[in-house]
């Protein structure tokens, strides 16, 4: 599992989450933007555009996707 997290997302408190995914073990990974809200959008003091984000977030997945083993039960 792969979650995708605004490191300042008012719904999801990170709080909450870390441990959440620490349990889940190996086959979860926590990715958080910096500077992030719940839609991603981002202070403007990270120097960092809206596609700035969303380059970070495909890039993020695709590598996910390309290194995690596919488990077949």
């Amino acid at each position: 599992m792969l979650f995708l997290q605004g490191d300042r997302d008012e719904f999801a408190d990170l709080k909450l989450l870390r441990p959440v995914v620490k349990r889940l073990g190996v086959g979860a990974t926590l990715h958080l933007v910096e500077g992030g809200d719940h839609s991603f959008k981002v202070l403007k003091r990270t120097g960092q555009a809206g596609d700035d984000v969303m380059t970070e977030l495909v890039t993020t997945i695709d590598r996910w996707c390309n290194e995690t083993p596919v488990r077949v039960d």
